[in-house]
């Protein structure tokens, strides 16, 4: 499966660090992005920690089936983060988002621990690929208000899960049989949580009109115009994006 790919990540407006970190793995087809959680110290060097382990650890272990081999890459990364802050007391609470996709041949793989998000662009169509886990998505799972009610919640900063907090971590994986041109979107909340579906989609649209005949300048730009809206919208956090396209 051929692969294009772009990302950025952008401090923001409002922020004087940026906690976000970004990964693209190009020889393991492997994206990520890592949200440092920006209440606790040192979530900018968990997030780090994450695109710093993740190629390692890759490299270590191509033999693994897929699915297994996502698993256990974000439990060496939470395994690592736990290690540093033992070692680093200072850091002690440090902790981050890790949303990632895989791909292998036909097969897309995603993991997800926290509110970062994986999307997918297929056949003019919008569709949110990982769950939140955060407060507020609880709160919609029971059905308390509906995802408009959420918006305006002022818990939705506030995690379930993420990685580097405990040593028995839970994190989401499956697989997506990959449909050709479909496009992937990888994004921290700073995005999302500023730029609606029916935006991102329409950003997505104008950009990308022919994703089977794109370069990876295009989608430079598509990721650029992405954040740039982030911070038109007010940019009060960190944002970063990744896009992904399986063109054959």
């Amino acid at each position: 499966m051929a692969i294009i790919s772009a990302g950025g990540s952008d401090i923001g407006r409002k922020r004087k660090t940026n906690q976000d970190s970004i990964c693209l793995d190009l020889p393991h087809q492997f994206f990520a992005v890592a949200d440092g959680m920006g209440g606790h110290n040192g979530g900018d060097i968990a997030s780090q920690l994450c695109v710093k382990v993740i190629p390692e650890y890759l490299a270590k272990n191509t033999q693994k089936p897929p699915v297994e081999l996502m698993r256990d890459v974000i439990v060496e990364v939470n395994r690592q983060i736990l290690d540093t802050a033992v070692a680093q007391p200072e850091l002690t609470g440090m902790g981050t988002t890790l949303s990632a996709v895989m791909f292998n041949g036909a097969q897309l793989i995603l993991g997800n621990v926290g509110d970062s998000r994986v999307y997918m662009i297929h056949n003019n169509t919008i569709f949110q690929m990982t769950r939140d886990h955060s407060f507020v998505q609880e709160k919609l799972n029971m059905g308390i208000y509906t995802r408009e009610d959420a918006a305006h919640d002022p818990q939705k900063n506030v995690l379930v899960r993420s990685v580097g907090i405990d040593e028995d971590i839970q994190v989401d994986v499956f697989n997506y049989r990959i449909c050709k041109n479909d496009i992937f979107l990888i994004c921290s909340d700073g995005l999302h949580g500023k730029v609606s579906d029916r935006d991102i989609l329409f950003i997505v649209q104008q950009y990308l009109p022919d994703p089977e005949n794109c370069d990876a300048s295009q989608v430079q730009t598509l990721v650029n115009e992405l954040i740039k809206q982030a911070n038109e919208n007010g940019g009060q956090d960190n944002i970063s994006v990744i896009i992904a396209i399986a063109q054959a």
